[in-house]
């Protein structure tokens, strides 16, 4: 009787893969001829439950904005702060600001945004001099001389109109840290990008205009 058993199970197991594989084939089948039409109905709840990728969805200029100033916020700390007890001279630690500023727009920042570009070019709005070559690395280090002279502007103001307000004295109500300088650095750049536009449209318009032809005056 024991034989018997063994011969039953013996039977029963190939019989039981085959169905399994035969299961498993139905469905790849089912998976491979899947349309629109003879798909069940899912609902977006459920298909959110498969999707990854982040759950807060950022607008272009957001993440613009957000890499432009992590990086200038970067130099500051790292430039900054950290050469600030071994150059002595104010004049040489920004000079030194100003050219890494401009390595790092040119050779990390402008990169970075060449590569996301969802067409080609797609980013250049967002660069002063998108177009890569031997010329684009010393025009962003004079950029960003400019940069520098803003941002540092900007703080003397903010602390003049304080010290004035407050009337205090031997004091700096704010100072330099990577957030703010990040934060300055790139809202000088974002207007200058939009002087920029706004004077390629004005040159763009005046071109228009100067090639239509003049109406003739009736005599």
């Amino acid at each position: 009787m024991a034989k018997k058993r063994k011969d039953d199970f013996a039977r029963e197991e190939p019989r039981a893969a085959a169905e399994y594989y035969k299961l498993k084939t139905q469905a790849v089948d089912d998976l491979v001829n899947a349309t629109q039409e003879n798909s069940p109905p899912v609902s977006e709840r459920e298909l959110r439950k498969y999707t990854s990728g982040p759950r807060i969805h950022l607008t272009e200029w957001v993440k613009i904005t957000l890499i432009k100033a992590w990086f200038s916020g970067m130099v500051c700390f790292f430039f900054l702060w950290g050469l600030g007890t071994y150059v002595p001279s104010q004049l040489d630690l920004l000079f030194i600001v100003g050219i890494a500023l401009g390595f790092v727009t040119d050779l990390m920042v402008n990169p970075i945004f060449r590569y996301y570009a969802k067409t080609p070019g797609g980013n250049d709005r967002w660069m002063m001099f998108p177009k890569k070559g031997f010329v684009s690395l010393p025009l962003n280090v004079l950029y960003a001389f400019l940069l520098l002279f803003l941002v540092v502007t900007t703080y003397s103001v903010i602390n003049a109109a304080v010290l004035a307000v407050t009337k205090a004295q031997d004091t700096i109500p704010l100072g330099v840290g990577p957030i703010l300088f990040g934060l300055f650095a790139t809202g000088w750049d974002m207007l200058l990008l939009g002087a920029k536009r706004l004077a390629g449209r004005i040159v763009g318009d005046a071109r228009k205009n100067a090639g239509r032809p003049r109406s003739s005056r009736r005599i």
